[in-house]
C-alpha cells in the first residue's frame, strides 16, 4: 500500500510534499488563506471556481511567510489584525 502525498506551500512560498494534508487551504492568485471548512471558498469549490488556484498550508505561520492574508469570511479576528496591521504600514509614519 502507497503512502498518500499532499502538495503543501512552505513559508518559502514554494510546494513540497508531504505526508500530513494542510490545515489550511488558499488561494494562489488571490494570496488568501482560510480554514478548510471557510462556506464562501466552499461555494466558489461547488461553482468549479477556485479549485485550479487551490493550495494548501500545514499552518498559518507558514501561510503569512509566504505573502498570504487571512480570509475575511472564516478568519475575521486574524483578518481583523492583519488588515490594522496592513492599513498603518500603507500610510506609513505620521509627518
Amino acid at each position: 500500500m502507497t503512502e498518500k502525498t499532499y502538495r503543501l506551500v512552505g513559508a518559502d512560498g514554494r510546494e513540497y510534499a508531504s505526508s500530513t494534508p494542510g490545515a489550511f487551504g488558499g488561494h494562489r492568485k488571490l494570496r488568501i488563506y482560510g480554514r478548510l471548512d471557510c462556506k464562501s471558498a466552499l461555494a466558489f469549490i461547488a461553482k468549479g471556481q477556485y479549485v485550479r488556484h487551490r493550495v494548501f498550508f500545514a499552518n498559518e505561520g507558514d501561510a503569512r511567510a509566504a505573502g498570504y492574508r487571512p480570509c475575511a469570511k472564516c478568519m475575521k479576528t486574524a483578518y481583523a489584525t492583519w488588515k490594522a496591521t496592513h492599513e498603518s504600514a500603507a500610510h506609513g509614519p505620521p509627518a
